[in-house]
């Protein structure tokens, strides 16, 4: 009798450590919901060692792109919850995406909010030959020429596109859209004077074409200026107060992972971000890393649920669909 027992507890304590030995076991895996080489890719692959390092287990990125990001958000929707599956999105992924695609999950009900990441800070820029060289006679300037002028995109829903969209509701200006598959030919273009502006501009890889001076920057879509190029003033300073718009990025596990593994991938992510040789990698790339205090799976889910109910409606006024 006595042995029978034993033998049962020993099989409910095994059964229930089984979960964090499998965990620790198998690799991680970072799911980029976007081909390799952009700027969610790289922040993966910067933060893949480190995290390695703080969880004793491979850490691996996949690239699952297509349809603004989300059918690599549904393939961590998908995975079992035990915390060898992390999504890395960001606003287009986690915002944008899920309000203009039918999606078959729930952006905010089947994720498990993990961290934080980075931010980049957006510009507004425009062709160096453009009639206008700040924000107020940008606006003059389109006002005089409705629906002339052309922006780039980087995809229906994408930051330059909703941003775009925000900026001609505030300033009451109208000017075309015109999407393109990436950064590098929007920025191929707008230096050869084929389109006038691009909202969203991501300001890492903008700033050579700026230090050039083959293009000009109009605005930081923020609050605050960016140090590495401090003369660009913030869009509350060109005119147009609160058209704040910023290339956030965050991690993800599936609905339902324990709240201990959460707690472990969390600190690996926050441990990576306090390795001196990252930070500089991050600062060099251009991308902000979020304080200590918003790093927090709380944090997270508030910011997650704050960006969405700002743009989902911006979104539906503009009539977005996906393509």
């Amino acid at each position: 009798m006595r042995r029978w027992l034993l033998a049962v507890v020993l099989v409910v304590m095994g059964s229930g450590s089984a979960p964090a030995q499998n965990f620790s076991a198998r690799p991680v895996t970072i799911v980029v919901p976007f081909p390799a080489g952009g700027p969610v890719d790289t922040l993966a692959r910067v933060l893949s060692e480190p995290m390695r390092a703080a969880l004793g287990q491979p850490v691996v990125v996949e690239n699952v792109s297509g349809a603004g990001g989300s059918l690599g958000i549904g393939r961590v929707a998908r995975a079992a919850p035990d915390g060898t599956t992390l999504a890395l999105g960001n606003w287009t992924s986690s915002v944008g995406a899920p309000a203009i695609y039918p999606l078959a999950y729930d952006i905010l009900a089947d994720f498990a909010p993990v961290a934080l990441a980075t931010t980049s800070r957006l510009l507004i820029i425009a062709r160096k030959s453009l009639p206008a060289d700040d924000v107020r006679a940008l606006i003059a300037w389109l006002k005089a020429n409705p629906g002339k002028a052309t922006a780039g995109t980087i995809g229906v829903g994408s930051p330059s596109h909703v941003g775009g969209l925000y900026f001609q509701s505030l300033t009451s200006t109208q000017f075309q859209f015109i999407p393109y598959r990436g950064a590098a030919p929007v920025l191929q273009d707008l230096v050869a004077g084929q389109i006038d502006l691009r909202f969203g501009a991501e300001a890492s890889q903008t700033l050579p074409y700026l230090r050039e001076g083959t293009l000009k920057a109009l605005a930081v879509m923020g609050d605050t200026r960016w140090p590495a190029a401090p003369d660009i003033p913030t869009i509350d300073e060109a005119g147009v107060p609160g058209l704040y718009l910023s290339f956030w990025q965050a991690f993800w596990a599936p609905k339902g992972t324990p709240k201990d593994i959460v707690a472990r991938l969390n600190g690996a992510i926050v441990d990576a971000f306090n390795d001196p040789a990252v930070r500089q990698r991050l600062t060099d790339l251009g991308q902000d890393i979020f304080p200590r205090a918003q790093q927090t799976p709380a944090a997270l889910a508030a910011f997650h649920k704050a960006e969405i109910d700002k743009w989902w409606p911006i979104i539906r006024q503009g009539g977005i669909k996906g393509e």
